[in-house]
């Protein structure tokens, strides 16, 4: 008999006489599964328009409460390190208390912290009410997956994950253009304020129509230590990476906090053996397609997160747009995040998620190489390709791996496995912006001196660089007030080509990953459609 791992066992569970009916006129408006998917869209699509609104206003935060680099990274490191956190826990609510109340809470908590932020009056305080929002966002991604897939019989679980991709695209795809218009025109802080509508909307429609159930057989105990453990891991690993910028790779500063990292980890992993009730457990991860797939959906959220921090940089800094164009600008990639999404729901359905997913690579890849030759003075149309590609190609990576990582767990681990793969997704955006934002500053630190020089500007001291670098990792040129025109141009030049090579450096490390993880996309195979969906309504 062929050897099968456990999740697959559980997989092949005779379906429950518990479990959702998908009868729309058995259940009317609580429990319809299509109700539930516009609910927990509308949570997300809150999530992520934050997300990108949060990117456009990045250079106006800098300007308005003189953030540094390091400041900003943590405005979004600080967020994604708490979903990351958080969100294997939040899946383990859900499994023990509801889906439905985990949600609804998150969603609340999400809105008020989300004031609180625009009310913010310093860096501190916002990047800390940033972290409480993304304690709250965490409540908010696994449950959502919860819901999705008790909601939806197996054979349109496929359909329904594409739709809420698509749903998440569409918010990002607005994002850059709603966030431009409010920046240019009200201020940064109504980027935060325009939540409070949203997630009204969300919460009122989630109280009208999300059932209250959760699955049969979860652990009913949070692993605290675990939680404890995990998080310290995360912490000392991206703020390890980030300060490398400062002290150096090889600096002892750099290679403790990353040792730390590597200690808490295995610390972590021997915990969770021993565990009664462990917050990741470790059986999930002898399913070779669940690894492969969260590893996945690490790269995915590596390259893009990445690319997105220093787009708006360089587009605004840069280029020379408003907010409001530079979202513009952005639209072919956001745009074809919805079309990819919705399109690889359907590939991945009826292909299985390996060639979509090993397809998705190569296109995302080819175009993170092609943004390596974008200058200062590229227009739309040559933006708008890569920019277009690059949209398209993270899409069917996201949905194949979502599909691999939800369909290859047991059904009473529905929430932690759905924690997993948005903190997978977490985890390796703040990595994008920690590990990316750390080349680009010392990519500035090499090369800015021999542009000064270039430009007829003189030699630049040690002293001087580390005093600009992090404006000009910005795309701003630090060029003092009442400064000659003619030597303003010289030191926006100097400035310019300086963060293009830390850009286009970044974007040649972010294309070899995607190229990389295509042997893993060619491990990964579905998960058995669960026939066994069993809930208890509480």
């Amino acid at each position: 008999m062929p050897n099968t791992t456990a999740p697959e066992r559980d997989a092949r569970a005779p379906r429950s006489p518990d479990a959702p009916s998908t009868d729309v006129k058995s259940r009317g408006l609580r429990g319809n599964p299509w109700l539930i998917l516009l609910a927990v869209a509308l949570g997300v699509m809150m999530v992520s328009l934050d997300g990108t609104v949060v990117a456009i206003a990045n250079p106006e935060i800098s300007a308005d409460l003189g953030a540094s680099l390091g400041e900003l990274q943590w405005v979004t490191n600080g967020y994604l390190l708490a979903l990351a956190v958080f969100l294997i826990p939040a899946g383990k609510l859900g499994d023990r208390y509801g889906h439905r109340t985990v949600f609804l809470v998150g969603a609340v908590g999400f809105v008020l912290t989300s004031v609180a932020i625009g009310v913010a009056g310093n860096i501190t305080a916002l990047i800390g009410f940033r972290v409480l929002q993304g304690l709250f966002g965490a409540m908010l991604q696994p449950t959502a997956l919860g819901l999705l897939r008790a909601g939806f019989p197996p054979h349109k679980l496929n359909m329904a994950i594409g739709i809420w991709g698509a749903a998440i695209s569409a918010a990002s795809a607005a994002g850059p253009i709603v966030g431009g218009l409010l920046v240019q025109h009200i201020g940064w802080e109504s980027v935060f304020f325009v939540n409070a509508p949203l997630g009204a909307i969300a919460i009122a429609v989630g109280l009208a129509v999300l059932p209250g159930s959760r699955t049969a057989g979860a652990a009913g105990r949070i692993d605290l230590p675990g939680v404890t453990l995990l998080s310290a891991a995360m912490f000392c690993l991206v703020w390890g990476v980030i300060k490398s910028a400062d002290h150096g790779w090889g600096s002892a500063y750099t290679l403790g906090f990353l040792a730390a990292f590597v200690a808490l980890l295995l610390l972590f992993a021997a915990w969770q053996a021993r565990a009664t009730e462990p917050l990741m457990p470790l059986r999930l991860f002898r399913n070779r397609s669940f690894s492969s797939g969260v590893v996945l959906m690490i790269f995915m959220a590596f390259g893009m997160f990445g690319a997105l921090f220093f787009l708006t940089f360089y587009l605004i800094g840069v280029g020379g747009l408003s907010p409001v164009d530079a979202g513009v600008r952005m639209l072919p990639l956001t745009v074809m995040m919805v079309v990819g999404s919705a399109v690889s729901g359907a590939l991945v359905g009826r292909l299985g998620p390996r060639l979509p997913m090993t397809g998705g690579l190569i296109v995302t890849a080819g175009s993170m190489f092609w943004m390596t030759q974008l200058d200062a003075d590229a227009s739309l149309a040559s933006t708008a390709p890569c920019f277009a590609l690059l949209g398209f190609g993270i899409s069917p990576i996201m949905i194949a791996a979502t599909d691999v990582i939800v369909g290859n767990a047991p059904v009473e681990l529905a929430g932690v496995a759905s924690g997993i793969q948005q903190a997978a997704m977490q985890v390796g955006g703040a990595l994008g912006t920690a590990v990316l934002g750390a080349v680009m500053a010392a990519e500035v630190s090499s090369s800015l001196p021999g542009h000064w020089t270039d430009q007829g500007l003189g030699p630049l001291s040690g002293d001087a660089v580390n005093q600009m670098k992090d404006s000009v990792s910005t795309g701003v040129a630090p060029v003092p007030p009442g400064t000659a025109p003619d030597l303003a141009a010289r030191i926006s030049e100097a400035s310019h080509a300086s963060f293009l090579d830390g850009m286009h450096l970044s974007f040649a490390i972010g294309a070899i990953a995607f190229v990389c993880a295509i042997s893993l996309a060619l491990l990964v195979r579905s998960g058995e459609r669960r026939e066994g969906m069993a809930s208890v309504h509480v």
